[in-house]
């Protein structure tokens, strides 16, 4: 058998020796989060998943060390995954996967997280989605704007898989960043 010697000790979440390509992620939370860190210890950019507000409302305490959340609520709806800075510029955004190999299902974003969006957009930030469709083993970064100007022209459920590979930047998956989607940002916004 085999051992694989990983750079920084051990594999990426989500990487197993051996195991299949197609699963190798947890999903595509956990690769951003993966990326997320590396780049913020390669003094690449800062960029933290924003805590989602939840209202607790009743805890079991059997012990001090074993509380337990038994009942909580969501306080407000979140509005996106993702924030931080590069280069100067605020980055705002959300990350959607879908196993749905036809198209990307409009009803996953939420009218609230569009209006987050656009006013990102109108204050002069970056805003973004990132896209995977699991199925086809693709993930894209696609400009806000775009995808909702999009989403608006519909005229069906969902906007077909092909758009993503038109007006998209398809994101390549490595060990380090495990998803390289600063890279695609600096082709969509940092182009001279």
């Amino acid at each position: 058998m085999n051992k694989i010697g990983y750079p920084q000790g051990s594999a990426p979440s989500g990487i197993t020796p051996g195991g299949n390509p197609a699963s190798r992620g947890q999903g595509l939370e956990t690769d951003i989060n993966d990326s997320n860190i590396w780049y913020r210890e390669n003094g690449k950019c800062l960029v933290y998943k924003k805590p989602t507000p939840v209202q607790v409302v009743r805890v079991d305490y059997p012990s001090r060390q074993r509380a337990r959340i038994t009942e909580a609520y969501y306080k407000t709806p979140s509005t996106t995954d993702y924030n931080g800075v590069y280069k100067g510029r605020y980055l705002d955004f959300e990350a959607k996967e879908t196993k749905n190999i036809r198209g990307f299902p409009l009803s996953m974003v939420h009218p609230h997280q569009i209006r987050h969006l656009e006013q990102v957009a109108r204050h002069g930030g970056i805003g973004f989605f990132i896209i995977r469709f699991s199925s086809l083993q693709k993930t894209f970064l696609v400009d806000a704007m775009a995808l909702i100007r999009e989403m608006k022209a519909c005229q069906h459920s969902s906007i077909p898989a092909a758009w993503f590979d038109a007006n998209g930047v398809l994101l390549q998956e490595s060990l380090y960043p495990r998803l390289a989607w600063l890279a695609a940002v600096d082709q969509l916004y940092f182009q001279t």
